[in-house]
């Protein structure tokens, strides 16, 4: 006999339409805060950032590909990782197709990095990912943008991530942090060195200029499972925090199947 709450169909139907006028009013004051979101005023883009590409080595002008938008992604994986965050993967898993759609929609999305160039394409080959992927190894781009921070930042507790300064925090007792660490390879200190973000740009007049930032849980919209989880029965159900993977890091599905029914 199940704990939760139990009725008629007439009774989830009476519910089920009080939830629908909070939904209608969360979407109209999502709408809403979308438009103060492009109506932000744009920062010229004066620095001249170089990163590695495929096609090697590229101006922030030549990620746009073409188009006037540039949308860019802050994919956790520093030099010292040995393969990407697995948040940050899990973000990712969702890029195959909608950078397809957005190209079309005169929108580049492409995911950046300060790891090499080598490291990110043979990851991307391992999660057979399409999306454009750049390292900003040889410029300040990513600090600049509050996704990577260096050893002196942390040390003289001047670390500004999501807008505000953080307090100085010994990341090696933090297990959730320790766990994925570890799934990527590398020490707490420098997982946390890196931070998950997104950031839009714009080409107009000759000038690039940039638009918007967002992190932490600023990001929830992009995580491709959160939707789907948030209308699932038991919700995000973490209580102890990441459950996630790498997505070839799962059993097998028969695997599990087996396991279950043994």
């Amino acid at each position: 006999m199940t704990a939760h709450l139990t009725g008629t169909r007439e009774d989830w139907l009476k519910a089920r339409l009080d939830l629908l006028a909070a939904e209608k009013a969360l979407t109209r004051q999502s709408d809403a805060v979308a438009q103060r979101r492009q109506a932000l005023p744009w920062v010229k883009v004066d620095k001249d950032y170089r990163f590695v590409t495929e096609a090697g080595e590229a101006k922030l002008v030549d990620l746009f590909a073409g188009r006037s938008q540039l949308l860019v992604y802050h994919f956790m994986f520093g030099p010292d990782f040995s393969v990407g965050c697995p948040s940050c993967s899990l973000i990712a898993d969702g890029f195959n197709g909608i950078h397809v759609h957005l190209a079309n929609h005169d929108v580049t999305l492409t995911a950046v990095s300060l790891a090499s160039l080598d490291k990110l394409f043979a990851f991307k080959r391992r999660m057979g990912w399409t999306f454009p992927w750049a390292s900003s190894a040889t410029s300040d781009f990513n600090f600049d943008f509050s996704a990577s921070f260096t050893e002196e930042q942390e040390r003289k507790g001047v670390v500004d991530y999501n807008f505000r300064r953080e307090p100085q925090v010994d990341w090696s007792s933090n297990g959730v942090v320790a766990g994925l660490a570890l799934q990527s390879g590398t020490t707490p200190g420098d997982y946390m060195r890196e931070r998950p973000g997104m950031s839009a740009f714009i080409r107009e007049g000759g000038a690039i200029y940039h638009t918007y930032s967002s992190y932490a849980r600023g990001m929830d919209a992009i995580w491709n499972m959160y939707p789907w989880l948030d209308r699932a029965p038991k919700g995000r159900n973490e209580p102890n925090g990441p459950w996630w993977r790498l997505r070839d890091d799962y059993e097998a599905p028969t695997a599990m199947a087996q396991s279950c029914c043994a």
